[in-house]
């Protein structure tokens, strides 16, 4: 054989075995540029990264190492394995590394070529959120090796609070169940669980030092079924609690994610549980139950007994230690006063104090917790009442009963976490359909949700937009006594809330977010999501929720 005749058959060889090496890799699923929040910038190009069992995660921080494990944790159940984690690798890498490429807090660049995947994190809260993008460029569909688009991608979010809550307090759930919520926040960059553990119908979070919280406040006797206006009751005994155990075990969870979890121990409203475990916490002395229907209840914290705040006190000293965020949540809203009106330890307060009227009194009543708070390096949260009687020094205002408390706060020179219920109560009817389930009424369909501005720039001057430092979507259980119920309610509406609170404003377009909305969908079934699919299919059957 000649050496012409030898090279025209090497060269077929090699052309062969390029064909198959072709043919292999088409078959491999690629991903798709469908991102939720969207992103900043975006920057489709050609070509792809295939990423197989040699492909290797670099990572060379605590911090690094740990978004990389949880990139496994998605990545092994739909390839069978997970990628080694070193501390140096060139070709064939996803390189991670934190305090590069963006001057903005929880920022961080994407880049996607053939040979490498580069996430660069302005801390370790953008690293982590730039491997969540990461995440959703895989394909859905299980297999051994897998084509990530090649793809510039520059983004961080445009508020600093992104939140949810989720109200443990009538309905409770496992704490399996709240991992799975945090994992669902971060999945969307959210950074905040608002976890609201006391209430009138339950006491949910133990303190050690008033055993009755545990023993009687986080139990009732009955609980209401059907619409509150019915007045029918189960006949069942409910409760339960959280110990400090559990809790710190969610705060560690939810941190690796970089959320922080802000409890919200009720104040000086919403106090009934409490009361019925120490009756000489209340305006009258009881005897108090723990409530067993819903609404706004009248017998609250007494605001002439010095005894309230040491208990209130002594609660937030076990409280504290459990939560490294800054803020904590005091509630403060739906406060009657009528109870103080006729309470002669009310009124003397009001008297001594030179207070005007039970309005200035419930503002002294925050006022006087703040300061016990700010000593010990924490700041609080309120729903808009705490504008009520004079705003609190330092407080952050959650604006809730619409924008109106957010435009005054920002007014007045205070931090605004917007919540209106308009737009963000997702305890509200998603459809007007007659199979839909039971829930506290009005009607919040997605498109409302997405069509939300936290920043009302009618109404502010543009030195106040900066005190609106972000949005918060409220779950409200009253009506939702299972998982699969909370599911239902708060997606796909929370992958609204996010984008809402990430991406420009000038970025957003409805339709856009439902196309890709779609596609996020797959993302949700793969974590076994009972979420609502009206937008996505509205001639797909109505999912059993069991009210």
């Amino acid at each position: 054989m000649n050496t012409n005749t030898l090279q025209r058959l090497c060269c077929m060889l090699l052309l062969c075995c390029a064909n198959a090496a072709f043919a292999q890799v088409s078959k491999v699923p690629k991903g798709q540029v469908s991102i939720i929040p969207l992103p900043v910038q975006v920057t489709e190009k050609a070509g792809s990264f295939l990423l197989t069992s040699k492909t290797v995660l670099v990572a060379n921080n605590e911090s690094d190492k740990t978004a990389a494990a949880l990139f496994n944790e998605w990545l092994k159940p739909l390839t069978g394995y997970a990628l080694p984690i070193r501390e140096n690798g060139a070709a064939n890498s996803i390189i991670l590394e934190t305090g590069h490429d963006t001057t903005h807090r929880e920022g961080y660049t994407l880049t996607v070529d053939k040979n490498r995947i580069k996430v660069r994190g302005y801390d370790p809260a953008g690293t982590f959120y730039g491997i969540q993008t990461l995440i959703q460029l895989l394909p859905i569909e299980k297999a051994m090796a897998m084509q990530v688009p090649a793809v510039y991608i520059l983004d961080y979010p445009r508020f600093a609070y992104r939140g949810m809550m989720l109200d443990v307090s009538r309905h409770m759930f496992p704490v399996d169940f709240i991992k799975k919520y945090i994992d669902l926040l971060s999945m969307q960059k959210m950074n905040t669980f608002h976890w609201h553990l006391t209430d009138d119908q339950g006491w949910r979070i133990e303190i050690k030092r008033y055993p009755r919280l545990q023993e009687v406040a986080s139990q009732r006797k009955e609980t209401s079924v059907g619409h509150y206006r019915d007045g029918k009751y189960d006949g069942t005994p409910y409760g339960g609690y959280y110990t400090q155990d559990q809790v710190k075990a969610v705060v560690q969870y939810a941190a690796d994610r970089h959320v922080t979890v802000i409890p919200e121990i009720e104040m000086p409203g919403h106090a009934q549980a409490a009361l019925a475990a120490y009756p000489y916490l209340g305006c009258t002395g009881g005897p108090y139950e723990t409530a067993t229907h819903w609404g706004v209840l009248h017998d609250v914290y007494c605001a002439g007994n010095d005894s309230v705040f040491t208990f209130l006190e002594n609660v937030l000293d076990e409280v504290l230690p459990l939560f490294p965020s800054t803020y904590v949540h005091i509630g403060g809203d739906e406060c009657p006063k009528d109870r103080w009106e006729k309470c002669p330890k009310c009124q003397a307060r009001i008297k001594a104090e030179g207070l005007k009227d039970e309005h200035a009194l419930q503002s002294y009543f925050v006022q006087r917790i703040e300061k016990y708070l700010n000593s010990k390096g924490k700041q609080i949260i309120g729903w808009d009442e705490i504008l009520e009687g004079g705003l609190a020094p330092n407080a952050t205002v959650m604006s809730w009963r619409g924008i109106e408390g957010g435009i005054a706060a920002a007014r007045q020179h205070h931090n605004v976490i917007m919540t209106p219920g308009k737009y963000l109560y997702i305890d509200h009817a998603q459809s007007i359909d007659k199979d839909e389930p039971l829930s506290i009424g009005g009607f919040l369909p997605v498109g409302q949700v997405y069509s939300y501005d936290p920043v009302p720039t009618d109404s502010l001057q543009p030195d106040e937009y900066h005190y609106i430092i972000g949005a918060q979507a409220n779950l409200w259980t009253e009506y939702i006594p299972t998982t699969d119920y909370a599911e239902y309610m708060a997606y796909p509406r929370a992958c609204a809330v996010a984008e809402v609170a990430w991406t420009q404003p000038d970025r957003k377009h409805y339709d856009d977010f439902l196309k890709r909305l779609k596609v996020h969908a797959a993302r949700l079934d793969l974590k076994n999501v009972h979420y609502a699919k009206h937008v996505l299919d509205p001639t797909a059957p109505k999912p059993v929720v069991k009210n």
